[in-house]
């Protein structure tokens, strides 16, 4: 069985404009956790994934997804085996959360959580509402088949290549989180998630507004399916996309 992508996450050095831009932009509910420079987001989308908006130490902003695994320590030296590294060994924050974070060959930043029985009380998944569902995640680099051979081995995922050449469709084989798609992008190199909207224009218009810079699109993937991405105001990409009737 592969691991799932569960969670997802955006870092700024003023986390708190970031995270009024993703409330504004998509309709989420973002709650600032006291004392702890980090947001709390339900997507209020009642499906795919919540996530969090939090400070960055660093002054890098970030944006990607995270991977629950039973062992974190095995997995970050298995990813350093495999030509990535780990950027922010094992966290432990006590009865809450124990992740950590690695790099993939071409430096993009994703994120590992380890798996945990349900927290009595704690919400299982994104709140219904009228919000964007976060419920897609990407990673385009620098080659297609050294991303794909990164993150099938890393994570146990499958890829199927067929209908797009040198962009593949994953199957994460867990049975919960999100599926996603690996490729290569040329110029355009990223880890990170996109959001089920009504109208990619008019999302990527008011992304424009609220500070943000269009990366491209609208995009038709085919005659029912268009997508797009931009960068907020930290710099990051995130993408959004509209899947429509056949």
């Amino acid at each position: 069985m592969g691991s799932p992508v569960v969670h997802f996450e955006m870092g700024a050095v003023d986390d708190q404009r970031l995270a009024r831009f993703y409330g504004e932009l998509f309709g989420w509910s973002v709650q600032t956790v006291p004392g702890a420079n980090y947001t709390v987001v339900d997507t209020k989308g009642g499906a795919g994934i919540n996530g969090g908006i939090g400070r960055s130490q660093t002054g890098e902003p970030w944006s990607t997804f995270y991977v629950e695994v039973d062992d974190l320590q095995a997995v970050l030296d298995r990813a350093a085996s495999l030509g990535g590294r780990t950027e922010m060994p094992i966290v432990e924050v006590p009865g809450m959360v124990t992740f950590a974070m690695c790099s993939d060959p071409d430096g993009l930043l994703v994120g590992l959580v380890r798996s945990e029985p349900p927290r009595e009380g704690a919400p299982q998944g994104p709140s219904a509402g009228d919000g964007a569902p976060v419920d897609w995640f990407e990673v385009l680099g620098a080659d297609a088949e050294r991303t794909r051979v990164f993150y099938t081995e890393l994570f146990g995922w499958k890829v199927n290549e067929a209908d797009f050449p040198g962009y593949g469709l994953v199957d994460t084989g867990a049975g919960s989180g999100i599926q996603g798609g690996l490729g290569a992008g040329g110029d355009a190199r990223w880890a990170t998630i996109y959001a089920s909207v009504a109208d990619v224009e008019r999302a990527l218009a008011r992304a424009e507004e609220l500070g943000g810079t269009r990366v491209y699109g609208p995009n038709a993937v085919d005659d029912h399916m268009q997508t797009g991405a931009f960068r907020d105001p930290a710099g990051s990409v995130f993408g959004v996309y509209h899947h429509g009737e056949h």
